[in-house]
């Protein structure tokens, strides 16, 4: 079995989100090392995700460069996979 590529996992999310809540669980699950980013905390992450992703909404997930807006497990898992 090959070793996987470690692929560098943002989620730009908020404390009261439910679905940034089932994305990190999901990620949790799979055993993807992913850094967290406040947005509700951090008005400059706001700014970045804004210009990544052209939305407000949360969660936005990037796996490398790619972006997800909102929480699809099973696109998630082909960016991971890529």
């Amino acid at each position: 079995m090959a070793e996987k590529t470690q692929k560098k996992v943002v989620i730009y999310s908020t404390p009261n989100c439910p679905i940034c809540h089932r994305a990190k669980e999901y990620l949790d699950k799979e055993g993807v090392t992913y850094q967290d980013v406040n947005v509700a905390a951090d008005k400059a992450a706001v700014q970045d995700m804004i210009k990544k992703s052209g939305q407000i909404g949360v969660p936005v997930i990037l796996v490398d460069e790619e972006v997800m807006v909102g929480f699809n497990q099973a696109r998630l898992s082909e960016m991971l996979a890529k």
